[in-house]
């Protein structure tokens, strides 16, 4: 017979590592970002892209299985963390580099020819390597965070929307629609402000601009429409696991609201 501590344990060990998964995945996105850019059959996007959906996937499992409260308090830490990660890239950039004689090799590189910059502005000749990941990575941490509050706010606040609607049934309802509606206002936001700078700067064309959007949206659409059976698995095993009944949550009495 488990006892009632063990499986307070159980829930709150589950939604560490929901949250763990979550917060990795909007890091690898902040620290990928737009380094690369990958040909995903018709699709093209930026590296940081790839681990994206799995925010919107533990999203909905903390809505399903925690609740309201808990899901935005994680979007609220995980916005923190933006800034957090804003703030370490400044840092580092504010603070003196070594004296040339001291700086390793691979830390200055010589550019052949200008290189334009996401922010709009270029450089040429020598350049510090972490002024060009400065350069190119906080445009996009900027742009991730306005992305990540508009939609995963919207994700929280549509998943319970569609909740009250269906009145707890359907699921796949719920985590769809509020998903692909969220993703659809992040996939769009969030390559306005990275290259906005850039296309101003006439460094990026309307066509490619909106290959980005809709390369950024289809596959998240996509991974979307996919996790739908491995989301009712989850909730499903985790329930189990966590000793809950349908339509109870896993959090104390006080947070259920």
């Amino acid at each position: 017979m488990i006892s009632t501590g063990q499986i307070q344990e159980r829930r709150e060990r589950v939604f560490l590592v929901l949250a763990g998964i979550f917060i990795c995945a909007m890091t690898m996105l902040n620290i990928l970002g737009i380094t690369r850019f990958i040909q995903l059959g018709p699709l093209s996007l930026a590296i940081g892209v790839l681990p994206y959906p799995l925010t919107f996937l533990c999203t909905d499992l903390i809505c399903e299985l925690y609740g309201k409260a808990r899901a935005n308090f994680m979007v609220t830490l995980g916005l923190g963390l933006n800034f957090f990660i804003l703030g370490v890239l400044y840092l580092g950039q504010l603070i003196p580099a070594v004296s040339p004689d001291a700086m390793p090799p691979w830390q200055v590189l010589q550019l052949a020819e200008s290189v334009s910059l996401p922010n709009g502005s270029s450089v040429s000749g020598s350049v510090e390597l972490y002024e060009l990941i400065y350069a190119t990575t906080t445009g996009a941490v900027f742009a991730s965070m306005m992305a990540y509050i508009a939609a995963q706010y919207c994700d929280v606040q549509l998943f319970h929307f569609w909740k009250r609607v269906t009145k707890g049934k359907h699921l796949w309802i719920r985590n769809n629609f509020s998903t692909m509606l969220s993703q659809l206002v992040d996939s769009f936001m969030v390559v306005l402000v990275t290259f906005g700078a850039a296309f101003l700067a006439g460094d990026f064309t309307v066509r490619a601009l909106i290959v980005l959007m809709f390369s950024n949206y289809a596959f998240k659409f996509i991974i979307a429409a996919l996790d739908t059976g491995p989301l009712y698995l989850a909730v499903y095993q985790l329930r189990k696991y966590m000793h809950l009944q349908e339509g109870e949550l896993a959090v104390p009495t006080p947070l259920n609201t």
